[in-house]
């Protein structure tokens, strides 16, 4: 079966209003040209209403960039599915490398948050994955993505409504990008850990890059065999940008 490319725009605390109001308008004059991705847009989740409002009627996904284990309660700043879902949220980001370094997003953490969204919503969790660059370098980088992978989804019986976005933390906003070969090295890892797990559906979930995706390397990216499309960054700030790494996404398709 053919994976359906998958771009997912991760602004971070990045954006406003204006902005939301750009792009949408940018996809909806591009949308013929990439008509066979799709595309999800994670703004800060005080944008998601905005988002929800600037493209209704458009075919683009709304995304929240994490989400809270717990249904309720004090829990001072954080979002619960249920408000995510009332914004307008379809998907998830869980274990992004931010998180895991700076807001203390523990491997029990994330197979916590992992598993609520699953058992309590209908959201689909999107599932960050990736080494640094001194696990790369001590050739760590398939034992610590199996890892990963295995403290997250060791509860999970089918994987439905699972993507994984594989992220080398070492390319994430310092402008290095992993090689399309190097990439398509723990993609295809990926995939064979998925299927391992759970069986012939594994091969139906998208494994996406992302780590410094910009216009001018997408194309080379998206067309290896396991990399069905990206998480991306910066480049999903910038309108012309973000389209054009969709635009690259549709040769997938073809």
């Amino acid at each position: 079966m053919q994976r359906q490319p998958l771009v997912i725009a991760n602004w971070k605390m990045n954006g406003d209003r204006q902005l939301v109001t750009a792009m949408a308008e940018a996809l909806r004059e591009s949308a013929a040209q990439h008509a066979d991705v799709s595309v999800v847009v994670c703004p800060p989740a005080v944008l998601l209403p905005a988002w929800q409002q600037a493209a209704f009627y458009d075919n683009i996904q709304l995304g929240a960039q994490d989400a809270n284990e717990h249904v309720s309660g004090a829990h001072t700043g954080e979002h619960s599915l249920a408000l995510l879902v009332e914004s307008g949220a379809s998907m998830v980001l869980v274990g992004h490398s931010e998180r895991r370094q700076f807001y203390g997003d523990n491997a029990k953490r994330i197979a916590a948050k992992v598993n609520h969204t699953l058992n309590e919503s209908n959201l689909t969790v999107v599932l960050c994955v990736g080494e640094s660059a001194e696990e790369r370098e001590q050739q760590q980088t398939f034992d610590v993505v199996a890892a990963q992978l295995q403290e997250a989804l060791a509860d999970c019986n089918n994987c439905e409504r699972i993507v994984v976005a594989y992220e080398p933390v070492w390319a994430i906003g310092t402008g290095l990008t992993a090689s399309p070969e190097q990439a398509q090295e723990v993609h295809a890892f990926i995939r064979n850990w998925l299927q391992e797990k759970f069986g012939p559906s594994g091969a139906n979930v998208q494994v996406l890059y992302g780590g410094s995706v910009k216009a001018d390397n997408a194309e080379q990216l998206f067309a290896q065999a396991d990399i069905d499309g990206g998480l991306i960054g910066g480049a999903s700030l910038i309108e012309e940008q973000f389209v054009a790494i969709c635009n690259a996404a549709q040769t997938r398709s073809k």
